[in-house]
């Protein structure tokens, strides 16, 4: 089973993370592999989507937390 936990994703770039969530979706969408490999591939890509997410909210707050900063409206 794959590890998903937050500490399997530390140091991945966004861009990393997903390319990586790009090929585990194309290897899902073969079809070639077993229901327990597609198991594993699914949890994995969960795992990335999460991360990816977290990964974009902070981007989200630090770019809110500029325009504030500057006086500009953060979603002009």
């Amino acid at each position: 089973m794959s590890d998903t936990s937050a500490n399997s994703f530390d140091g991945l770039s966004f861009e990393d993370a997903y390319t990586e969530l790009e090929k585990l979706v194309a290897r899902l969408e073969s079809g070639e592999l077993t229901l327990e490999q597609s198991v594993d591939v699914f949890e994995r890509g969960r795992g990335l989507t999460a991360y990816c997410q977290q990964l974009l909210d902070a981007a989200s707050l630090r770019v809110d937390q500029i325009a504030d900063d500057g006086g500009l409206s953060p979603h002009a």
